[in-house]
């Protein structure tokens, strides 16, 4: 990717095809000469954009070689009040493919060049208008699909996350400054820090940290949704299930055990919480060398998972038998919570089934076949993640870069605080001090590389 800056880009900042309009963007300090040849008046005389103020939506005529490409509103943003931080100009056109390639062509004869995935965005950091976490949280808010992901990526890209990290930073610096000041005096053997109010301070820096990295685990499951395994016997009604919670025939129902032998994935949003789904195959002893690995695939999946369904018959199942069943899967479940779920159920017998399973007060009895008590179940997976206790003032971190960077950063803390209790001198202290400043400041783009960069946005859409 080019870190140039000095050049034109273009792109088209909506989705290719047909539409109602599209949008073409423009960013580069000679923007208007590239863009200005080609602006007419209704009446067909030239416009001067230069002479427009900034944020202003001007109607105009674009047209090349006496001909009328389109009648087009262009939106002009000047430096340094603009995305980019440079000239910017945002056309609106007619949705036509051709109109819009026809724009595209025009301006890339004129010197202008196509953007890379996300050049316009790494020019707004480059030009100091984002930092790196702001930049990462309007990828994030592009992706959003649902309320908590949304409200997470709005709070970082509006900079709530950098804020704490640049105190975090602000804070180490200051301390990291009176071991440097000590390395300019080593010979005179000085102390300008008093090394237990210093203990505190690291102590504290890297309790906050500790908090951001446990954090991740929630963030994760905001970001990317909390993933719960449906398991069970063969013919429990797991597939059926998963197309009543998707509200869609996404696997394949059938009385022939073993149908399901590969997962099935797909995700859901429940009251503004993203849940994925993964429908497994049946549990049970198979001489099937395929539905051996479906089954290998679906213990994979309940250690990987947040929340796994036991699903069974209810006519199938006794206490009894039930207790058996799940002392066979607790091996392969770590930190997972269990919903343990009784399908199949007649009205008519619901209250005899719940005696039975008396032992079992959680238990939530559903008929997935004709939709009985879903609400339910969806109500009992939202209670075990408790969105609603999740305040968009919290500092969560929802990116694993960052949480690396700040894994990374406790790390060193760890060694800077054995540093300290063990009296070493202010010149290894200052080493592992530099090593945590330098992976916090990897996080805002404080410190960063090309390849670090090239990394990030490369995964953007064009035209961001």
């Amino acid at each position: 990717m080019k870190t140039e800056t000095n050049d034109i880009i273009v792109a088209l900042a909506t989705a290719h095809g047909s539409s109602a309009i599209a949008i073409i963007r423009l960013s580069g300090p000679e923007v208007f000469n590239i863009v200005e040849p080609f602006i007419y008046s209704k009446t067909l005389k030239k416009i001067s954009l230069k002479n427009k103020p900034s944020h202003s939506v001007n109607f105009a005529l674009i047209v090349f070689q006496e001909n009328i490409i389109d009648e087009v509103l262009i939106t002009l943003f000047k430096n340094p009040n603009s995305y980019t931080g440079q000239d910017s100009i945002e056309i609106s056109c007619h949705g036509s493919p051709f109109i819009q390639q026809k724009l595209l062509q025009l301006f890339l004869s004129q010197g202008a060049r196509m953007a890379n995935a996300g050049e316009f965005t790494l020019r707004a950091f480059l030009n100091g208008k984002l930092d790196l976490s702001q930049a990462e949280a309007v990828a994030d808010l592009i992706a959003s699909n649902s309320a908590l992901s949304h409200q997470f990526a709005m709070q970082q890209m509006r900079g709530g996350f950098s804020t704490k990290i640049n105190q975090l930073r602000h804070n180490l610096i200051n301390f990291a400054s009176l071991i440097e000041l000590e390395l300019d005096f080593s010979e005179e053997d000085v102390e300008f820090a008093n090394r237990n109010d210093l203990k505190k301070l690291i102590s504290t820096i890297y309790s906050v940290i500790e908090g951001l990295i446990q954090s991740f685990e929630l963030g994760n499951v905001i970001k990317n949704g909390i993933p719960v395994t449906i398991i069970g016997k063969p013919n429990a009604g797991k597939s059926t299930l998963l197309n009543v919670l998707l509200e869609e025939d996404k696997a394949i129902v059938s009385e022939i055990a073993g149908t399901t032998r590969d997962l099935i994935e797909d995700e859901m949003i429940i009251d503004g919480v993203m849940f994925r789904f993964i429908d497994t195959a049946g549990l049970r002893i198979t001489s099937d060398a395929v539905e051996q690995i479906g089954l290998n695939k679906a213990f994979e999946a309940i250690k990987k998972s947040a929340i796994v369904i036991y699903l069974f018959d209810a006519h199938e199942l006794t206490a009894g038998d039930l207790v058996l069943e799940l002392k066979k899967i607790e091996e392969h479940l770590i930190s997972t919570q269990v919903i343990v779920v009784a399908n199949k159920i007649d009205i008519e017998t619901l209250n005899d089934l719940k005696n039975e399973f008396i032992d079992f007060p959680e238990m939530i009895f559903i008929s997935a076949k004709k939709q009985l008590h879903i609400h339910e179940l969806k109500n009992k997976l939202l209670s075990l993640f408790d969105a609603k206790t999740v305040s968009a003032t919290d500092t969560i971190v929802t990116n694993a870069r960052h949480a690396s960077s700040l894994t990374n950063a406790n790390l060193a803390l760890i060694k800077v605080l054995e540093g300290l209790n063990n009296n070493i001198v202010p010149d290894l202290l200052a080493i592992d001090i530099r090593y945590a400043l330098n992976e916090i400041g990897l996080i805002t783009g404080e410190v960063s590389n090309e390849d670090l960069l090239n990394n990030i946005f490369s995964k953007f859409c064009i035209g961001k």
